[in-house]
């Protein structure tokens, strides 16, 4: 979603508090998943049916998270963003073989078959009603940490629900537009969100969002992933230190 860097940045930059930095990055978020949505649309990997059934439990966790930050105070709510960076840090420079969680089925299981622009089939099993039951979380870190959700909804597709990890990625951009539209409303409210600031970043963002999609199929991410976790966890660093 794009706030592991616009939270710090407006954080750091320009001394945004930690309530407005993420506020403002939710309210960004909203057109980088669009962005990137029409470049996965055009690529067909996005699976609008789970997608859709998913945003029924992730659009009232972001209002939750969003409205859970007016009851925390800005330096733990500065810290505890610091700490989740560490992990994303973690998480990209050091590519985890982590394999499919085996988690008791809850429910029906459906059979899913995506066929992309390029030919490509897509076919797996995967199971709704434990993908309701954990996208609140994801719906509730996008609003709390003004992220998007996809650091949890990722894992939460992939790994859990059993999705090709190319259709991971363009679903949970889809999902991400529902969330990120919900938590961004609710900071709004709650005058968490500079219009002036967003809409710049929006500008970039969005060319930003049609090119990552465009890489995502024509580049190898092993080494960029790796320098985003270093960037990322001097960030986080810094970030720590700050509200320290």
């Amino acid at each position: 979603g794009g706030g592991v860097f616009i939270v710090p940045l407006l954080s750091l930059a320009y001394d945004f508090s930690s309530h407005q930095a993420i506020g403002t990055s939710l309210a960004t978020i909203v057109f980088t998943s669009l962005s990137s949505v029409i470049g996965y649309w055009k690529q067909r990997r996005i699976d609008y049916k789970i997608g859709l059934i998913l945003t029924f439990t992730s659009i009232p966790g972001a209002f939750v998270g969003a409205y859970l930050t007016s009851f925390i105070e800005e330096k733990l709510l500065g810290l505890i963003f610091g700490v989740f960076l560490i992990f994303v840090a973690l998480r990209m420079a050091f590519q985890f073989n982590l394999r499919r969680i085996q988690i008791p089925r809850i429910g029906k299981t459906w059979h899913r078959k995506i066929v992309d622009s390029g030919g490509a089939i897509f076919e797996y099993d995967t199971n709704v009603n434990l993908g309701l039951v954990l996208s609140f979380f994801g719906g509730l870190s996008s609003g709390l940490l003004g992220i998007g959700g996809g650091a949890l909804i990722v894992p939460i597709l992939h790994l859990t629900m059993g999705f090709p990890m190319h259709v991971t990625v363009a679903t949970s951009m889809f999902i991400m537009v529902f969330t990120s539209i919900s938590g961004a409303a609710t900071h709004f409210s709650l005058g968490n969100v500079h219009i002036s600031h967003a809409v710049f970043l929006c500008i970039g963002v969005i060319f930003g969002a049609q090119l990552g999609a465009y890489l995502s199929k024509r580049i190898s991410g092993k080494n960029l992933r790796r320098i985003f976790g270093v960037v990322l966890l001097l960030i986080s660093i810094r970030m720590i230190l700050k509200y320290v």
